[in-house]
């Protein structure tokens, strides 16, 4: 007899505690949800931070010229390998100086983990991280940059660097074209 009401009793906690799953689950069930239309706002409702770390660009000042001296304090901050700089020394003719000349910067979009450890370790000011998020490709080749030989006119939407479409807390960019 002693059995049957403990069996009983292990049933009876079995189905409370069932039921007490269930009541979450159908209360998160039937609560209204809202998501991003993407890739069908993307040009119109899309918002990215301006402080999202997309990919690594040059600074580039209005002629077009790079800051970056092939110092190479990027490279070494950098935790996985993902910069390569090569680099060589070349003397100026007029004062008879040696100084460092860029000769390549190679940054492997694959590979980066998105830390800004390199940006935090130039002392030139010479990269940043933009907010450009759609680097998808099916050659992983394609994800190695250059640069120091690419000059970075903004992302591929649209005031993307700006932040994209204006944010308004509460509410959801759920609006399609």
């Amino acid at each position: 007899m002693e059995n049957k009401q403990s069996y009983f009793g292990e049933v009876k906690s079995a189905f409370k505690t069932l039921a007490l799953g269930m009541k979450v689950t159908m209360k998160e069930y039937f609560t209204p949800k809202s998501t991003e239309q993407y890739p069908e706002n993307r040009k119109t409702t899309l918002h990215v931070a301006k402080r999202h770390r997309g990919r690594l660009v040059f600074k580039r000042d209005e002629n077009e010229n790079y800051k970056c001296t092939a110092c190479t304090m990027c490279e070494k901050a950098c935790p996985n390998g993902t910069i390569k700089i090569l680099s060589e020394m070349v003397t100026n003719e007029e004062t008879g100086r040696k100084k460092k000349q860029l000769l390549d910067y190679e940054y492997d979009l694959g590979d980066c983990m998105f830390c800004e450890l390199c940006v935090n370790a130039c002392n030139f000011d010479a990269i940043e991280f933009t907010n450009d998020f759609e680097n998808a490709v099916f050659d992983r080749s394609k994800l190695v940059l250059h640069l120091d030989k690419e000059i970075y006119k903004g992302g591929s939407l649209p005031n993307l660097i700006e932040g994209g479409a204006d944010w308004e807390v509460g509410t959801f960019n759920t609006k399609k074209k």
